[in-house]
This record gives structure tokens, sequence and C-alpha cells, in this order.
């Protein structure tokens, strides 16, 4: 069965049509579930105002969805609302996995190195009784609190060996890469199946 799956990304590449290629690849497939997903992006409303609108405008969008896919450019790891995205899916409990797009050649037919993987520059630590998780954002070479998410209850107790110490999202969160993993025939895959 086809995930709902979020996409998240910058929007500039949105404008090199980087994360077109991957957002749009299931129009060449013949049905849904070969390509694996439906896309449940919401950037043609996210140029609202204010920060509570854009949060409103993500907690929506990730509405039954089961799956969140971070397209990684070269500015991905950089934006606000690409972290509060990953954060919220974590706290709702979406599968996550990161997908370098600058190996896609842009509308200039060029492509980058690959950007900063932004599962880098988040982390998440369970209190010493396993009974709350603390988020954590990478700024400036130290770990602060994360601010637009407070911390919240687990329905089970972490594991004691995972207490008290801050959990990079790099070291638990799958990346791909979409041209040398070849995701026009993988995606279906990293995606998951149910």
């Amino acid at each position: 069965m086809a995930k709902r799956v979020f996409f998240s990304f910058h929007y500039q590449d949105v404008i090199d049509f980087r994360a077109n290629v991957v957002r749009n690849h299931w129009m060449t497939k013949p049905n849904r579930k070969e390509s694996g997903f439906f896309d449940a992006s919401i950037w043609e409303d996210a140029k609202k105002t204010s920060d509570l609108a854009i949060k409103r405008l993500i907690n929506k969008g990730l509405e039954n969805t089961s799956v969140t896919c971070v397209l990684i450019g070269s500015q991905t790891f950089n934006r606000r609302w690409v972290s509060y995205e990953i954060m919220k899916s974590m706290y709702k409990g979406n599968r996550m996995l990161g997908v370098h797009i600058n190996g896609i050649k842009d509308k200039h037919k060029k492509t980058k190195e690959n950007g900063t993987n932004p599962f880098y520059y988040l982390g998440y630590k369970f209190s010493e009784d396993g009974k709350t998780i603390n988020l954590y954002d990478f700024i400036q070479g130290q770990w602060q609190e994360y601010e637009d998410l407070a911390p919240y209850s687990l329905q089970n107790t972490a594991p004691i060996a995972d207490r008290g110490r801050i959990i990079r999202l790099s070291t638990v969160i799958p990346t791909y890469d979409w041209v040398d993993n070849n995701g026009y025939e993988n995606f279906s895959s990293w995606v998951g199946e149910d």
C-alpha cells in the first residue's frame, strides 16, 4: 500500500526543480503502488505571515502521514521550518528519512556537491526517569533546547541505556542519495512497506 509522505525541503530546491523531480517521479510510473507514496507537502501554501500560522499549516500537512522525507539541498540544514517539520514528525511518530538531491540536474542542467545533513544539527534526550523526551538544536557548536516544541511525555519508558544523553538524529535516521542510490527505482522501499 502506498504511504502518505510529507516532504520537507527548502523552497529554493523547488525553484531549481530538484525537489520536483523527487516529488513528481510517481507520474511516470504505472500506478501509486509502484511509486510507494502520496505527496502531502504544503509548500504551495507556505507563505503565511506569522510563526503560528506556519506551525498550523505544517501540523495540518503532517496529519494522516506516516513518513516524512527531508529533501536535502545546499541550505536545507539551515532552515527553521525544515527543523520544525523534522521535530514535529518525530513528535508525531512518523518514520523519517533524508534524500540528498544536489546530484539531480537543476533547471540549468547543473549539479552541486551534497548539502549538509540537517539531522546532524538536531537531537533528543530522554529524561533520567525515561518518561519524557527533550528536543535539541546544535547551534554554534553547542546543544541548546529546541524552542519551537516543548518536551513531551512518552507512551513507553525509554531504555535505561538511552537516558540522559543527547542522541543526534543523523545517527538514527537513514539518508540516501537520489542519483547514487537510484531513488527513482528505490524510493518506495525507502519509505517502507506496511
